[in-house]
């Protein structure tokens, strides 16, 4: 008898893994990931198409990280009442292996989302080269002493005479005396990963009566952006959903600080097929909020609020969704399109492109709003950092649009973004739920391929 049932099961299982070859359900069994995150709370269920009777014969096998067995069968489903790790095994009748799935339950993180515009203003180590402006001579003739020596726009003067350049400031006074005093000035200069030292005369200016050197610098770059989310208590923000980027193409800019300012929107150019528009904005004149910039990143900037933003649509904090909660479906984005007021508008997520490895890139979005439309023509710059909501939940903010289809753009998943600010690991000291570690009662995670 034994026997009997031994080969049955046999039979069984290879016809399990034969059939699975060629019928979806089945393949959606054995797809199912191997490595999956689930918010505490939230309710868990295989994302397989089986027929039910066939899902009502595998067991769920649910092991701590410990490998203690805390279900011997939960056919049914189990939850999880604390985070940390969990190992899921799928046994066909309780006997036959057929799956492995590591589960981390991870503790929920709520934040305010913002959608208010702001300025950013970045601080750069040196200051770049961005353009030339040849020096007029008592002769009346132009020279551009900069170019003579080799510098080009794009470049980052680091220090002049031994000295560390701070500022446009520094770096014109710096040369003015150099020039008064018929001494040539030693650059050290910054171009893509190559750090050189140049010699330059400098040369007397008869329109400014300073002696220059025929460039113009730069010692930070300034710009409109969207705030995205905040913490209420704690002030961390994240902001702009992608890095600030230096003019002209000078990857070799170092960000050594920066604030962000209430910003308000005085102007829209409207967005065209391959001509993008943009916020006009300006820093508020009584900002209700400012903040430090203390990291630059693929996700966007991350700092510190003084002060608080005024209220938006949403005043309370909202749970931000982890990447596999995100769905193609209808959506909702919060930013500014007058002054200083966020408002909401009707979106569509296309396609979610969850990686196994951060991108900046995780949504594809589409505005649906007729309002919105009219007004910006779709997504527009000074949008970056909008935030997008789903099902009451911060699932993303806008980062790019198609430059021949405004009306559709990339969005970063919030989860990355989270995680950059250091408000996911920081989650951790929370305290956990009540009832135990595990219960045998349906399904309390969305596990999905």
């Amino acid at each position: 008898m034994k026997n009997w049932k031994k080969k049955i099961l046999g039979i069984t299982l290879a016809l399990m893994v034969l059939v699975g070859a060629f019928t979806p359900p089945v393949r959606s069994f054995f797809e199912l990931p191997a490595e999956q995150q689930v918010v505490l709370g939230d309710k868990i269920q295989l994302d397989w198409r089986l027929p039910p009777s066939l899902a009502k014969q595998i067991a769920w096998i649910v092991y701590d990280a410990q490998g203690g067995s805390k279900v011997a069968w939960a056919s049914g489903g189990f939850s999880a009442t604390e985070a940390g790790d969990l190992h899921l095994q799928l046994k066909l009748f309780g006997i036959i292996p057929l799956k492995n799935i590591n589960i981390q339950v991870v503790k929920p993180v709520a934040v305010v989302p913002g959608g208010h515009s702001i300025g950013i203003l970045l601080h750069t180590q040196g200051v770049l080269v961005v353009g030339e402006a040849g020096v007029e001579t008592p002769q009346g003739e132009k020279k551009y002493p900069g170019r003579r020596a080799g510098l080009e726009v794009g470049d980052v003067i680091l220090a002049v005479n031994g000295q560390e350049v701070k500022s446009e400031e520094d770096l014109a006074d710096m040369i003015h005396r150099a020039g008064k005093a018929g001494r040539r000035v030693e650059l050290v200069v910054r171009r893509g990963e190559r750090k050189f030292t140049v010699h330059v005369q400098p040369e007397y200016c008869r329109e400014t009566g300073r002696y220059r050197i025929g460039l113009y610098v730069r010692d930070s770059t300034a710009g409109v952006g969207t705030l995205t989310f905040y913490h209420p208590t704690r002030g961390i923000y994240g902001a702009l959903g992608h890095k600030v980027m230096p003019e002209y193409g000078s990857s070799a800019l170092e960000i050594t600080g920066g604030r962000i300012i209430a910003a308000a929107v005085r102007g829209i150019q409207q967005a065209r097929k391959g001509q993008p528009g943009e916020k006009i904005g300006l820093f508020s004149a009584n900002p209700s909020f400012s903040g430090s910039i203390q990291k630059n990143t693929t996700f966007g900037i991350f700092g510190i609020l003084s002060g608080t933003p005024l209220p938006g649509p949403y005043g309370s904090p909202v749970p931000v969704a982890l990447n596999g909660q995100v769905r193609p479906g209808r959506a909702e984005i919060l930013t500014v399109v007058s002054g200083e007021q966020v408002e909401v508008f009707e979106a569509y997520i296309e396609r979610v492109l969850p990686q196994q490895y951060s991108n900046g890139k995780g949504l594809v979005i589409r505005i649906t709003d007729t309002r919105l439309l009219s007004l910006t023509g779709g997504i527009i710059q000074g949008m970056s950092g909008s935030p997008i909501l789903q099902d009451g939940k911060l699932v993303g903010a806008v980062t790019h649009v198609f430059v021949n289809d405004p009306t559709r753009g990339y969005g970063v998943l919030a989860e990355w973004m989270l995680r950059e600010s250091g408000l996911w690991e920081d989650n951790a000291a929370q305290e956990t739920l009540p009832g135990g570690s595990l219960s045998n009662f349906p399904v309390v995670c969305f596990l999905r391929s």
